[in-house]
């Protein structure tokens, strides 16, 4: 990957946090819960989701730097959202993307060429490396953050 396309995706990461929060600003209860369409996840629902899978992505990115080709599972997003009891308040989710971007970032931030090499297998995708861990997850709070304004009925 070039250096210049690897150092815009860890700002964009870096800003996942702080575009979804914008999304949020003065949502009311009732835009909080509500769907853009049946079955797509409410506000509260993405911000629950981002958390989880943030801090899963970040044990993720942990162990393909620290450990040999390793195995990354999957999880079953939706029974995450069916058995983490989705419906509670935001405010801790949110703390723990913001505090899992943080720290993440700070990893990528002085990751050397050797170890943005460094790759294992992934469950469901098969190679997965650490470039592509970034691709990944450079959009992600972005891509939610969407889901979040059409939930809202708002735009970006």
């Amino acid at each position: 990957m070039d250096p210049d396309v690897r150092l815009d995706l860890i700002a964009r990461y870096r800003d996942g946090h702080r575009v979804v929060e914008d999304a949020l600003q003065g949502i009311t209860p009732d835009e909080l819960d509500a769907q853009s369409t049946p079955g797509e996840w409410s506000a509260r629902q993405v911000v629950h989701h981002l958390a989880d899978s943030e801090m899963t992505s970040a044990i993720r990115l942990r162990r393909l730097i620290a450990e040999n080709d390793p195995q990354i599972d999957g999880y079953d997003e939706e029974g995450f959202a069916e058995r983490l009891h989705y419906d509670r308040p935001i405010e801790a989710s949110l703390d723990a993307l913001g505090a899992s971007r943080a720290t993440t970032t700070e990893i990528l931030e002085r990751l050397s060429e050797d170890e943005w090499s460094r790759a294992g297998s992934h469950s469901e995708i098969g190679p997965y490396g650490v470039e592509t861990w970034l691709e990944i997850y450079a959009s992600h709070a972005h891509d939610h953050a969407e889901q979040i304004r059409r939930a809202r009925g708002t735009r970006s």
